[in-house]
């Protein structure tokens, strides 16, 4: 299930399930079973968790780009495929009281996380229909591309749950409270064009247009200086739930941590001597 592979080859894991491209600075996680609509499955789930560790952690990926194949880009978990259940003592129930919170925590909200998580910037190329744990799957990311005719559907309320992975933290915070119970209490299909407007997506352009579009972005954030761009998603991300007196001092440590780094010297050099400063990513 290894990904690693030279720049510019594809690795096919899980039977071809998910591709793995490195191209230069950029990695593409891709979403490979289109005759499901791309439903995740619990391995792919953890693979893809990894993945995005993985890629933080490695230095000569500086961008990520998430998408998927076919007419579908995530329509939520695979609920056809599950994992067997764990021993169980004699005369135990099949389900126990916290086993579906287990599941969750350690299924979609783990993958979520790590996408959230992940110490480089990442784009959401949304090629098809996203719903349920689709959904925020995308959202998740630090961009989010969709082609148009792309429909987004909070799909929970038409089977009588709750959203999870992550959604109900995601979406109040990028939509605000009102408009988030709206697609939450109705599961309406939403279009590109109205998540481009709600503030789900960034832009809208044509199919033909979606990975030339994520290519030329993650092209761009990959020659940026990429600790500056982990510091600021981390700093994004934390804004919300921190205080204003914290996060001046976290933007404070941020802004010290990244002065001891040979980009922020390139930086300064690079402007004090009118020249185009050349990243290395460190």
């Amino acid at each position: 299930m290894s990904s690693e592979s030279e720049p510019g080859t594809v690795t096919e894991v899980l039977d071809g399930d998910i591709l793995v491209t490195r191209d230069g600075g950029v990695l593409t996680l891709t979403l490979n079973r289109p005759q499901a609509h791309n439903a995740i499955t619990p391995d792919q789930r953890d693979f893809l968790a990894d993945e995005f560790a993985r890629a933080g952690d490695d230095l000569a990926v500086r961008a990520v780009i998430l998408t998927a194949v076919g007419k579908g880009f995530c329509t939520g978990a695979d609920l056809r495929v599950a994992r067997p259940a764990p021993a169980r003592p004699p005369g135990a129930p099949d389900r126990a009281i916290l086993d579906g919170a287990r599941g969750i925590k350690t299924g979609a909200q783990k993958l979520v996380a790590a996408i959230l998580d992940c110490e480089k910037p990442v784009i959401a190329a949304v090629n098809g229909t996203a719903a349920g744990m689709g959904v925020h799957m995308a959202v998740a990311c630090d961009l989010v591309l969709a082609a148009e005719g792309v429909r987004f559907i909070e799909v929970f309320v038409r089977r009588g749950l709750v959203p999870d992975a992550g959604g109900v933290y995601l979406l109040p915070r990028l939509i605000g409270p009102q408009k988030a119970k709206e697609l939450m209490f109705f599961g309406d299909d939403v279009s590109a064009a109205d998540a481009c407007a709600m503030g789900l997506v960034n832009r809208v352009v044509p199919p033909d247009e979606l990975m030339p579009t994520a290519r030329a972005w993650a092209e761009r954030l990959a020659a940026q200086p990429t600790k500056s761009l982990t510091m600021s998603k981390l700093l994004v991300n934390r804004s919300f739930e921190t205080s204003r007196q914290t996060m001046f001092e976290m933007e404070a440590w941020a802004q010290d941590l990244l002065l001891a780094g040979e980009d922020a010297d390139e930086g300064v050099n690079a402007f004090k001597e009118r020249r185009d400063p050349e990243w290395k990513g460190w």
